[in-house]
């Protein structure tokens, strides 16, 4: 494969996996990409000049008070009366948004100049240069910080400047995001019971207790992504699916990653399978079953397929009852703006840095995340937590957001080369313990969940998986982003997905024709796991087995590494 294909088939994974090595902010110094811009705005001096003029013209006005330019309805920055009341405030406003507009219209121009790797990657520069230089950024010139420092006589700018020291003094160097102070693991977070009932080095395996007198005899196993801890999945309870999972007689195991250092550095993508296998032995031993359903979230989807695809290779697919995948990209090609913002040379010094250190540090990637959605997740809390001084809210997802982990190099660079070269869209392309993994071998049943807001898994992306393995599928599109798909409680009166049946090549043509039902997909996938999960028998009166007794109670110990 050439270097350019290599590049336009670069995928949110190794994007995040290169800039958390390399660091986001890279993405803001001029390139080349840049520069090929800035000489097709050369060649076109009549549309560039037409375009600075007309923004001349409206300058001209905005002075005068006769431009009708305002905010979008629903721009959280300009919502306080002083930017509309205050004449000064306003034209600045005005003058903001119309040199927004100018750069968009100049980007939009060059287009046809550039290809569409450029024009993600100038397209992306100059958004987020536009909104960092926003009038609503800068201290006292927001309306809200001014009242807020004659309010507190100074004292707001005091705690602003403190918590922006804090802030900067060790990474992720960018606004804190959440008032970690109410939250405590097994209190009112990754609170649901269970036990710890088996334990390696790569892992803890939590077994659930059953919170019905039945249970469906065929186990569900989860493995969570690699970069984050387990919890998402348990939650503040009514806010967890782990709860609403055995509260619908689903006997559910789950893994917790121990959080890797410098020691642990060749753990691979082959040492992650074994484990995943490893605990896949402990649920069969303890439930009596000699199927399970297999799911994974995000990166921890992926090693989910993979572990699937190694058993069919070894014609031991018998073990799994179905695939559940959430949130999980597998075909990395034409992944949105983030695949075009890195390349195969940066692919290697971002492996070479983590080796170094021997593992990727999960503060790293808090802030490659955060710089994804810079409005929400960074100039929002600038204005909060410097220009107001307040702290954040408190917010569970945004807890388990803050709670890093970090990455072997050996999976780091695992991630970044099975990302870059596409490769388990190719039968045989990747090969675990000397197998060669196939997903079209994988011909049970699966179930793939995607948010259609979703910044890091792009959902069309996460349909393509229909297309790779090799049994039927149910593809359900969730309205919600990266998270929120999955911390989705059937409580969430604003909840609603999409369905249908017809799962062609094309995901726009699934769009356009899908089903919206109100309501969680929660309660959808519990319904499809019903109907492959087996009898319903009485539930375990104690957990674990003869051999595996518990050892910890939920949510174990790993999860407490820091």
């Amino acid at each position: 494969m050439s270097t350019t294909h290599l590049a336009d088939a670069a995928a949110p994974l190794d994007v995040l996996m290169v800039d958390a090595a390399l660091g986001p902010l890279r993405r803001f110094v001029p390139d080349s990409s840049t520069a090929r811009w800035a000489i097709s705005m050369a060649r076109r001096p009549r549309a560039t000049g037409r375009r600075l003029g007309d923004l001349a013209a409206e300058a001209a006005r905005i002075v005068a008070g006769a431009s009708d330019v305002e905010p979008a309805r629903g721009d959280r920055r300009f919502v306080d009366a002083g930017w509309s009341e205050n004449p000064l405030l306003h034209r600045l406003v005005q003058l903001y948004l119309a040199g927004a507009r100018t750069a968009d219209e100049l980007v939009a121009d060059a287009e046809a100049d550039l290809d569409p790797r450029d024009r993600k990657r100038v397209r992306f520069l100059v958004e987020n240069v536009v909104e960092a230089v926003s009038p609503s950024n800068v201290p006292l010139v927001n309306p809200a910080s001014a009242k807020a420092v004659i309010d507190t006589a100074g004292l707001s700018l005091v705690r602003g400047a403190g918590s922006l020291v804090r802030d900067l003094a060790s990474a992720p160097r960018v606004p804190e995001m959440v008032d970690t102070s109410g939250f405590e693991l097994g209190e009112n977070i990754a609170a649901t019971p269970g036990a710890v009932v088996f334990r390696n080095d790569l892992l803890e395996l939590i077994q659930y207790r059953p919170q019905c007198d039945e249970v469906y005899e065929v186990p569900v196993l989860l493995v969570p992504p690699t970069i984050n801890k387990f919890y998402a999945i348990d939650l503040a309870p009514g806010r967890s699916l782990m709860e609403f999972s055995v509260q619908s007689h689903r006997q559910m195991f789950a893994i917790s990653w121990r959080n890797p250092d410098a020691r642990h550095a060749a753990w691979n993508i082959e040492t992650y399978v074994r484990a995943i296998l490893d605990a896949l032995g402990a649920v069969e031993e303890i439930t009596g079953s000699e199927r399970t359903v297999l799911g994974g979230i995000c990166s921890g989807g992926i090693l989910a397929s993979i572990t699937a695809a190694y058993l069919a290779g070894i014609g031991r697919l018998d073990r799994i009852a179905a695939v559940c995948l959430a949130v999980t990209v597998i075909d990395n090609a034409g992944a949105g703006t983030v695949s075009a913002l890195t390349d195969p040379r940066l692919a290697q010094a971002a492996k070479a840095r983590s080796a170094r250190k021997g593992y990727l540090d999960g503060r790293s990637l808090a802030e490659v995340f955060a710089w994804l959605r810079p409005s929400d997740l960074i100039w929002n809390y600038w204005v909060n937590n410097y220009l107001l001084g307040k702290r954040p809210p408190a917010f569970d997802i945004l807890f388990w957001n803050a709670d890093t982990t970090r990455m072997t190099a050996g999976l780091h660079a695992d991630f970044v080369d099975l990302a870059m070269d596409n490769s388990l869209t190719r039968p045989g392309a990747l090969k675990v313990m000397g197998v060669p993994i196939d997903l079209g071998s994988v011909t049970v049943d699966n179930y793939i969940a995607a948010g259609i807001a979703d910044h890091i898994t792009p959902w069309e992306n996460c349909y393509r998986t229909t297309q790779l393995l090799g049994g039927p599928s149910r593809f359900v599109l969730s309205t919600s982003g990266h998270i929120a798909a999955l911390v989705n409680p059937p409580t969430n009166r604003k909840a609603s997905f999409r369905t249908n049946d017809d799962h062609s090549s094309d995901a726009q043509a699934w769009l356009k024709d899908a089903t919206v039902t109100e309501g969680s997909w929660w309660t959808d996938v519990a319904a499809w796991l019903d109907r492959r999960c087996g009898d319903l028998r009485p539930a375990p009166e104690e957990l674990g087995s003869a051999r595996l007794q518990p050892l910890a109670e939920a949510p174990g110990t790993y999860v407490f590494d820091k």
